[in-house]
Order: C-alpha cells, then structure tokens, then sequence
C-alpha cells in the first residue's frame, strides 16, 4: 500500500503537511535579520550553520489572521528544499510526522476554508478525525517570488 509520510504543523488553527522528504531540519525561532523592500509574507533572513537561509511566513503568505494560539517558544523554521535552494517556512508549531495512506487523502475541494489557493495544495488527508492540508511546496511560490527569495540568500 502506498503512502505518504508528512510532517504535520499549525498555521493558526489549522494543521497542515509537507513531503517529508523535502524536510531538511527543524529549527527552533531565532533571530531573523529583516530585509528591506522585501514581499510581505518574507521575514528576513537567519544563518543556519554558515548558509544563509532566507525565512517565509507561511501565515502571512496565506492570509492566516489568527495566531492566537502561537508563543515564540512553540513557533519553529522548518527548512525545506525549494528549487535547489533552502527556504526557512515561518510555522506556529510542528506536532509530528505521520505515514498516511495515499486513500486517505482526497482531493482538493474547489474553495478551500482558510484563503490558502487550493493551487498550493495536493490533497486535504483525513486522520482520525483531524483533516490535515498537504501543501505542495513547488506551488506555493511564484516563478518571480522563488527567483526574488534566491536573490535574498546570496
């Protein structure tokens, strides 16, 4: 049975999933350096380990207002590979890594709760009466909006 393995983490009160095996590191919040004139949802940038990393806000990115529930303490950079490029997603928490079924996730309804374009997503997984949103991490940014974030590590 095939499956898909996804670390699970809170944007406001919503769960989402990435591919794991784009996962290169989890990272706890540290010291982001703003960059100016920079998109909106970039925070800036961090120095993981002598790369520099720049750092996105996925809340911003998809217009999650309420992030009531997120303290520094818990919010976490999940460092993924974009393009060949590592990318810090800003996340208000990772909760874990779960195997799911590939029958478990459905596709992407056509108007998606949350303001997060379903082009963003791959499927919405259905586990134990949670559902998690699979983001697909090659949509979630522009050809332009991918270049302008290579430009901000270099």
């Amino acid at each position: 049975m095939a499956e898909q393995q996804l670390v699970v983490f809170a944007l406001g009160k919503e769960e989402f999933g990435i591919d794991i095996s784009r996962v290169r590191e989890i990272v706890r919040l540290q010291n982001i350096t703003t960059i100016p004139q920079s998109m909106d949802f970039v925070e800036g940038i961090v120095n993981l380990r002598g790369q520099i990393v720049p750092i996105v806000d996925l809340c911003k990115r998809f217009l999650v207002a309420d992030r009531s529930g997120s303290s520094d303490t818990e919010r976490r950079i999940i460092v993924v590979n974009m393009s060949g490029q590592n990318i810090g997603i800003l996340v208000d928490g990772v909760s874990e890594i779960l195997r799911i079924p590939d029958e478990s996730i459905e596709p992407t309804p056509p108007i998606v709760a949350g303001g997060v374009s379903s082009d963003f997503i791959r499927g919405v997984a259905k586990v134990e009466g949670r559902l998690i949103i699979f983001l697909d991490l090659d949509r979630i940014f522009s050809v332009e909006e991918q270049e302008a974030l290579t430009q901000s590590s270099e």
